[in-house]
């Protein structure tokens, strides 16, 4: 790709950005969020085109018209954002658009079937391709992903956080298939914000900073450090340190939550001031725990307590209204109305607090947003910019925003950071520990060790639906955790 520039309304998203695959590489592609990552690589993948530049694909100067025209030219993209048909089956999506025929040109479902066995087994996957996709866990859908692309024996193979939604034992699998990629001689673009995974995985990396080319080089000639600096253009060495906060006292209590099949006799206390840490493998139960605090999910039995008053079981709004706000998993699915404005969500559990004679006060809802946008540094053309044309990191931002309007004495994380840069991740961890400073009690749930160990006072560890360990901030030690969360130790 060379001097490729794309620009869209108000925002100059790539200026003249070159760059370039081998055959047998693992290129990383990095930069903060907004960057130009995701914009180069729909160019290349027929989404987008450039409004200059050129792209040359095995000698020959291409174009593609659409993202069909480039993967029948050999170019495999997986999103960050799955691209499946959850109604379909696993076969019916590996081949959706090339379905195998037999001769009277009927759909040939046992050979469809029998190639998508292939694929699988390929990826160590022991998936049964004749299952819906919908009935697959997140993690499972994105090896759907992987084996979808694997299907049209791309020779380049692009992919945008492909581990975001993996277990620790999926990563491998998807790293020894990249491995195997590279073998073949086949070229993969590969996009993370994880450091370790760059530096593990690649050949080269790029970097792109507002749009711009900024680096590329060798990953022997790179330490992560000089990555970082490069990524945000300024010194990171002192950008996140933890707050010092003072506990109060109990702020919320669970008292022996349990729901068949999911968590069972969940107990603990959040103090006013900590950021309590839930770790655990994917399918521990953190993320259900914590929608049954919010009053998300049902639970069989136990109780909730907040400031001492017992809250409602089933109803998010009881928990709103008494200081509980939850920053869900998936931001685009659960948190954010994407076609809506920055104002729009923002004031959304306000709306009720903020009208005068059934009216909304326009006034109040502008100063309130304009308020949190200037104190979160959300960047952002207007308030009335669409949310889904916001960075990854601004979009949590707003997420933040809205749950800090209510004023919250609790307020729930889940994976707060993920598929977001690491300069924005380096503000919301700032955000959380000025929060927790200044007295509301934070449960935060992550997948990311650092994180956890970073932010967190006290750690709980969940295994099968239990608490099985419980750290204290200088204690905890990654070792440790994991030990606990795979049943190896019992954490104390």
């Amino acid at each position: 790709m060379i001097d490729i520039s794309k620009r869209f309304p108000g925002v100059q998203a790539l200026e003249k950005v070159t760059f370039d695959v081998r055959a047998g590489e693992v290129h990383a592609l990095v930069g903060e969020n907004g960057a130009g990552k995701s914009t180069l690589m729909k160019i290349l993948a027929g989404v987008y085109h450039a409004d200059s530049g050129q792209i040359i694909f095995r000698g020959q100067a291409a174009s593609f018209a659409n993202p069909y025209d480039a993967r029948a030219h050999g170019i495999g993209t997986i999103y960050q954002e799955l691209m499946l048909v959850q109604y379909l089956t696993v076969a019916e999506n590996i081949f959706l658009g090339k379905v195998p025929l037999n001769r009277l040109g009927w759909v040939d479902r046992k050979k469809m079937v029998q190639e998508a066995r292939r694929l699988l087994q390929r990826l160590e996957l022991g998936i049964d391709p004749t299952t819906i996709v919908s009935d697959l866990p997140v993690a499972m859908q994105q090896m759907v992903e992987i084996a979808k692309a694997l299907s049209f024996e791309a020779e380049l193979i692009i992919m945008d956080e492909p581990t975001s939604a993996l277990s620790q034992h999926e990563i491998e699998v998807l790293f020894a298939t990249i491995e195997r990629l590279r073998a073949e001689g086949r070229g993969v673009i590969f996009i993370s914000h994880k450091l370790e995974e760059i530096f593990r995985l690649a050949n080269r990396i790029t970097v792109l900073r507002d749009g711009r080319h900024v680096s590329t080089q060798s990953v022997s000639e790179m330490t992560e450090t000089q990555l970082v600096q490069m990524m945000v253009g300024r010194d990171l060495t002192s950008f996140f340190a933890k707050t010092a906060s003072t506990l109060g006292g109990p702020i919320l209590r669970a008292q022996g939550l349990s729901r068949r099949g999911q968590f069972y006799d969940v107990s603990f206390t959040l103090h006013s001031g900590e950021i309590l840490g839930l770790a655990g493998l994917v399918g521990a139960g953190r993320t259900d725990v914590a929608r049954a605090i919010f009053g998300a999910e049902d639970i069989d039995s136990g109780e909730v307590y907040l400031a001492g008053q017992r809250i409602p079981q089933g109803s998010p709004r009881a928990a709103i209204k008494a200081g509980i706000g939850f920053v869900t998993e998936d931001r685009k699915l659960q948190s954010l109305f994407l076609p809506l404005s920055v104002l729009d969500n923002v004031v959304m559990p306000k709306t009720e607090t903020m009208a005068y004679a059934g009216m909304l006060d326009a006034k109040a809802e502008r100063k309130l947003t304009h308020d949190f946008v200037q104190r979160l540094d959300i960047k952002t053309p207007s308030l009335a910019q669409e949310v889904s044309n916001l960075s990854g990191g601004n979009q949590q931002k707003v997420v933040l925003a809205r749950w800090l309007a209510i004023g919250p004495k609790v307020l729930i994380v889940d994976e707060p950071t993920r598929g977001i840069d690491v300069g924005a991740k380096a503000e919301i961890h700032a955000i959380l520990s000025r929060l927790a400073a200044s007295g509301v009690g934070i449960l935060l749930i992550s997948s990311e060790m650092n994180e956890i160990l970073a932010l967190s006072d006290r750690i709980l560890v969940m295994r099968d639906g239990r608490i099985v360990g419980e750290f204290s901030a200088e204690h905890a030690t990654q070792e440790a955790i994991a030990a606990c969360a795979l049943g190896l130790d019992h954490g104390h």
